[in-house]
């Protein structure tokens, strides 16, 4: 840096030649450190001052032996250093340096800088290198770029603090392992919830830390999953207690992470203790146990006499009596009806916490039900029809379930639509769902209903729908599934116009 360079190190009219905003403390949240180590005492005291008048708090010492005493008693961010001076060279500085600080950046100036020089400071750890004579600009730019760097390197510091914390607070267990099947990350929870009383398991393999066979084979599985495959892992599994009342039941879900071209880098596990949900539902299904032994049951025996009278076979009936009897046996199979639905959702609820998960094809899902139910809309005089839609849509869920979800769908249509009625069923993408549609041209849902149709036992009642026979269930039964696969579901419709039932889905990634 010449006597004449040194004219030009004013801030002011540096940033007044250049465009864009010199580099200062407005991008950081830290006040920057720099030591500049040079033999030239001119160098030094150029750069000292230039980097005071930018906002850092620079130091200088005139050899490697008094800067390696300033780096032993106090940490710099960043550090000017020439590499050829008397006495400690500058590669012998940079080599100390990165094992008491590997954290600080090393900027190599020198007036000897060759290629050859510039490699191999490069590979013993510094950041960028600065040939003599160089001008305020030019010190201006490369010092830029090393708080640039820090800054980048103190926010994703922050960032992964913030995540730590987060998961360290969270009540579920988090397991993250590599694909060496080595512990990447273990949060508290989980550690309580195996029982393992050490706090230092990072990168030991998880068979020294993990007893439970269910768990090793649900992170092997996943490991093991084929790169066009993706399948969410559920399990349960008992930690035994002292007494039985206190035994622990753990809910497990287990994936295989991956980049972005499909190779598996590790697992994600996460534990929940399910006990309390495990509890009730147990409680819900003695129930229903209950309520299909003592109603269900009588139900069907009285169904099976009234058709023995409706036969004639206990004697001549009048038409009227007939008619009574027809309507009383009606009443009674919507009563058979309402149990099994009962028990359909008491099902449905209990294991929303762990029903098996996989990847499918949505739309031909969806197609598959709109064939089966054909003959049941054309018995009906309905037109039952599929849009053509994108064949590659794909979810992640429970298969079942969905083709609940669909089938409830199609035959509410079919129930509601009078005689020559249209039905529409289609799967479109919408960002990152797939939408399933099945619309219709009939009776509509009055407005004032719209609010109450996914409520339990709620039904719209009026004079085309009263005597249709329902449980008022149904739509309840499908907002509880699709709600478990964080879906959501909505309904507009219009009286005698025709509804359109709209679920949505995340799709699987591509």
């Amino acid at each position: 840096m010449s006597n004449q360079e040194q004219s030009k190190v004013s801030p002011t009219e540096e940033k007044d030649r250049t465009s864009g905003a010199k580099p200062g403390l407005s991008e950081i949240s830290f006040k920057p450190t720099v030591l500049v180590i040079d033999d030239e005492k001119r160098i030094r005291d150029a750069c000292q001052r230039l980097l005071i008048e930018e906002g850092f708090d620079a130091d200088c010492a005139e050899n490697g032996e008094i800067g390696l005493k300033k780096i032993e008693a106090a940490h710099f961010d960043i550090i000017l250093l020439d590499l050829m001076m008397p006495g400690i060279s500058g590669f012998d500085v940079l080599a100390s340096v990165k094992s008491l600080h590997p954290d600080t950046l090393i900027i190599v100036i020198t007036g000897y800088a060759t290629i050859e020089h510039s490699i191999e400071a490069m590979k013993k750890g510094a950041f960028d290198f600065l040939p003599k004579p160089f001008s305020p600009k030019d010190l201006r730019l490369v010092v830029s770029k090393a708080i640039e760097y820090i800054r980048t390197l103190q926010d994703i510091a922050t960032e992964k603090s913030r995540m730590r914390v987060m998961i360290n607070s969270l009540g579920d267990g988090v397991l993250i392992t590599d694909n060496q099947k080595k512990v990447a990350l273990a949060n508290p929870a989980f550690l309580k919830m195996i029982c393992c009383t050490e706090s230092d398991v990072i990168g030991r393999p998880i068979s020294e830390i993990i007893a439970e066979a269910v768990l090793l084979a649900m992170i092997d599985q996943a490991l093991q999953q084929a790169s066009d495959t993706f399948v969410e892992l559920t399990e349960e599994f008992s930690i035994p207690g002292e007494r039985k009342e206190d035994e622990l039941i753990i809910g497990v879900r287990c994936i295989p992470f991956r980049d972005r071209l499909g190779r598996n880098l590790g697992t994600v596990t996460v534990l929940h203790d399910i006990t309390t949900l495990k509890k009730i539902d147990q409680l819900k299904s003695d129930f229903v146990s209950m309520v299909a032994h003592e109603i269900k049951s009588p139900l069907n025996s009285i169904l099976m006499q009234l058709k023995v009278v409706m036969d004639g076979l206990a004697g001549d009936l009048t038409e009227k009596q007939k008619e009574i009897l027809f309507r009383t046996s009606d009443k009674i199979k919507a009563l058979t009806m309402l149990s099994s639905d009962l028990l359909d959702l008491s099902k449905i609820e209990s294991g929303l916490i762990n029903q098996e998960k996989e990847e499918f094809n949505i739309a031909e899902l969806v197609r598959r039900q709109v064939d089966f139910y054909a003959e049941q809309a054309k018995a009906k005089s309905l037109e039952l029809t599929m849009r053509e839609t994108d064949p590659s849509i794909r979810i992640v869920g429970n298969k079942t379930n969905i083709e609940e979800v669909v089938s409830n769908l199609i035959t509410n249509a079919i129930r509601y639509t009078p005689e020559g009625g249209k039905i529409k069923a289609s799967v479109e993408k919408d960002k990152n769902y797939a939408r399933i549609q099945v619309s219709d041209t009939g009776f509509g849902i009055p407005e004032e209903d719209l609010s109450r149709i996914f409520d339990r036992f709620y039904r719209v009642k009026n004079e085309k729908t009263r005597f249709i026979n329902g449980t008022g269930l149904g739509l309840a039964i499908v907002k509880s599934i699709v709600e478990a696969h964080q879906g959501t579901i909505t309904v507009s419709s219009k009286t005698d116009q025709g509804s359109t039932f709209s679920v949505s889905l995340p799709i699987t990634s591509s």
